[in-house]
């Protein structure tokens, strides 16, 4: 009984030691952290147990019953850590630490109760990424931290207070909204002397002197928009990165139809942060309108010359600020804005005192009154003037004949309005003294009478040039010849009422200035044989250009010889009606030497021409254009590689030129060619290649354009070899 009673006793309490074991590994939970397995802690936490392996044991406390429990506990907590299906939540029971000390090791325990979690360790290593925090059981997802959450206001205060251009430059590279935000900072706006407070003083001289530097050079800078190019956001940055460079000076903005067009929010940013802005030209803006010139006028004060071309929505209030704020300007052209009227023309009249020149064109708006302000507050200082398709009248003629005191260039275009009266009112008015140039083109009131007042009323005048007046003639030309004295250049352009007569009247009656005559397209002009006989030659006269007028012949050549001895420029292009005879008697006229001469489209000229041209005039000739000249052959080429060493610019184009030909300008020992056109010769082939070749080692430009008997691949190996030489293939 009692040894029955000894085994039930022995069996009762190593349950109990084994249950107390197990319990207190699986309880408890006072903090986050795992407890290790230490063994020693356990019964030094649980003291108890000493007592029960000593009851189990026995009474007498035998060694071997006490070792042989001592191994069955150590077994049996060894056995549980290797496993590391268990854990326990009490710091205070195992004070040894957490056995996972690193904080991620949470997110691996599936929790199975109230008090227990079991250990899933992954195959690979946990990894863990922004932006999660764990902290304790919870995960907690971390905010982006971002400048970008301060409002527009906080961020114009930083930038406004960046130390130099360049800070601001790089800030504008990060997005469009810090762009926009750095281009509306006015210079005046930046916080300069705040950044200089902390500085040593020779550091502060060092900072002045390159503000100073920075400020003196400002200006220097240009830029040009054209098409898709022209927007607002390269406006902006235009703006900011300009400021730390020198500065702009000069902005041309040729805009287009695209969506992303340029506004005033762009020309704003101009504004306020290009103070040193001097030219500014729109073109073809229509989404541009008073409120950004507006801008331009208040912040660019500066302004020297502005140009407004297709501008509809640009009106007088635009001009009125530009007027009241930028009184330095000089330069103002206007064309084709329907809004500007002569408000704003009086504005800039009265308002600015240095304004050399002005031009308008296709402005419904702007009248008589406009014009007349402008030119009488203005009359000391304006020097050109140019009025193009306006609704303007005689009166507008008059108060520049009589206030244009200081006017040198003078032009009038498409004035359907004005009549002789006004062109009379014009040269009678005697204020015109200083005028140097004037062209009229397209203007019925120019008649023989108001053109000799003209003549008479200017005389300093040294060029003019008539376009489309249909009712000038003869008579009025060579009044005018008489009547101006100082005159250079006279130009006559489609006056088909002009006949040989007043062309040969002209020359004669002229003063002993005139350099150049040229008329074009003047179908008045016969070749008739007048017996004329020439009094006094214009020895004056140097060039010379009769172009597309079809009646000039012949005739015409043979006194034309007698009249100009000291020809040294001759255009007789397009004149199909000369031939070889009337060409040398020309040649033969003129004493002086020739030094260009332009025979293209002259289609009835042979050799003979050429020959003659080049044995009496190749010591001077310098430019040959026989452009079209059929009849021309190879031997026109042997006289020119023999007598003209100067000559530096031959175009035998369409022309009958042959291999032979150009071997023979290849061999010539004292031509020194640098531009050589060759185009639609059919008859080259690719048996010049090393002629050309030889030719390329002075070219400069080959033109073989429609040349098509040379091959691609011999173009290609004259591109390697005359790598100095343009060739248009």
């Amino acid at each position: 009984m009692n040894y029955c009673s000894k085994a039930l006793n022995d069996a009762v309490s190593a349950l109990f030691l084994f249950l107390s074991l197990f319990f207190a590994l699986l309880g408890g939970f006072s903090g986050e952290k795992r407890s290790s397995h230490d063994l020693l802690g356990f019964f030094r936490l649980y003291p108890c147990l000493s007592s029960l392996v000593s009851a189990m044991c026995g009474s007498d406390g035998s060694s071997d019953s006490y070792e042989l429990w001592w191994c069955f506990v150590a077994k049996f907590l060894n056995l549980l850590k290797y496993m590391k299906w268990i854990c326990v939540r009490r710091d205070d029971v195992c004070p040894g630490g957490s056995i996972y000390p690193n904080p991620k090791e949470p997110s691996l325990f599936l929790s199975l109760g109230h008090r227990v979690d079991v250990y899933f360790p992954p195959c690979k290593k946990s990894r863990v990424r922004a932006p999660f925090v764990f902290s304790g059981e919870r995960f907690e997802q971390k905010k982006q931290v971002s400048i970008e959450v301060l409002p527009d206001e906080c961020l114009f205060e930083i930038f406004r207070r960046l130390p130099g251009g360049q800070e601001r430059s790089a800030c504008a590279s990060v997005s469009k909204r810090w762009l926009t935000l750095l281009s509306n900072i006015c210079r005046d706006e930046l916080c300069s002397n705040s950044t200089i407070e902390n500085v040593k003083p020779e550091e502060k001289s060092d900072k002045n002197k390159d503000e100073d530097q920075e400020i003196e050079s400002d200006g220097y800078l240009s830029r040009s928009l054209e098409g898709k190019k022209a927007t607002d956001v390269r406006l902006a940055a235009i703006a900011v990165g300009t400021a730390s460079r020198g500065g702009l000076g000069k902005l041309l903005i040729r805009g287009s139809s695209s969506a992303r067009r340029v506004t005033d929010v762009g020309l704003k940013a101009i504004a306020r942060g290009c103070p040193s802005l001097r030219v500014l030209s729109l073109w073809n803006v229509p989404s541009i309108g008073d409120e950004g010139l507006c801008e331009i006028a208040n912040g660019c004060h500066l302004l020297e010359k502005l140009d407004l071309c297709q501008c509809p929505e640009i009106s007088d209030k635009a001009l009125l600020a530009i007027a009241k704020s930028c009184p330095n300007l000089t330069d103002l052209t206007i064309e084709s804005c329907s809004k500007i009227g002569n408000e704003g023309l009086q504005a800039i009249g009265r308002s600015c005192p240095n304004l050399r020149s002005i031009s308008i064109k296709d402005c419904p708006l702007l009248g008589d009154q406009g014009i007349a302000s402008l030119l009488s507050s203005t009359s000391y200082v304006l020097n050109k003037v140019k009025l193009q398709a306006l609704n303007i009248t005689d009166v507008s003629l008059a108060v520049i004949g009589h206030y244009g005191k200081s006017v040198t260039d003078l032009v009038l275009s498409g004035l359907p309005n004005v009549s002789e009266r006004g062109f009379w009112v014009m040269g009678n008015g005697r204020g015109l003294q200083k005028l140097k140039s004037f062209s009229i083109t397209c203007c019925r009131g120019v008649t023989d009478t108001g053109l000799e007042a003209v003549g008479k009323g200017c005389p300093n005048l040294k060029q003019f040039c008539l376009r489309k007046c249909a009712f000038l003639s003869d008579s009025g030309l060579v009044s005018f010849a008489k009547a101006a004295v100082s005159l250079e250049s006279l130009q006559l352009e489609e006056c088909h009422r002009i006949t040989q007569f007043g062309f040969f009247g002209a020359l004669l009656n002229c003063g002993a200035k005139l350099k150049a005559f040229a008329m074009m397209n003047c179908l008045g002009i016969k070749d008739l044989n007048m017996g004329f006989q020439a009094r006094s030659p214009c020895h004056s006269l140097r060039s010379l250009s009769i172009r597309n007028c079809p009646g000039f012949g012949n005739a015409c050549l043979s006194v034309l010889g007698k009249l100009c001895p000291q020809l040294q420029q001759l255009d007789l292009s397009g004149l199909q009606g000369i031939t070889d005879a009337g060409f040398l008697h020309l040649l033969e006229s003129c004493e002086a030497g020739l030094v260009k001469v332009n025979l293209s489209g002259c289609v009835n000229l042979t050799d003979k021409v050429v020959s003659s041209l080049a044995e009496l005039h190749g010591w001077t000739l310098e430019m040959l254009n026989l452009n079209g000249c059929q009849k021309l052959s190879d031997a026109c080429l042997v006289a020119i590689a023999e007598n003209c060493p100067l000559l530096n610019d031959l175009d035998v184009s369409k022309c009958k030129i042959t291999d032979s030909g150009i071997a023979t300008l290849a061999s010539a020992n004292q031509l020194n060619l640098q531009i050589l056109s060759m185009s639609g010769c059919s008859l080259i082939t690719d048996r010049s290649l090393p002629a050309l070749g030889n030719l390329g080692q002075n070219l400069l430009g080959l033109n073989l354009q429609h040349c098509n008997a040379i091959s691609t691949s011999t173009v290609e190996l004259l591109v390697e070899q005359l790598w100095r030489c343009d060739i248009l293939f």
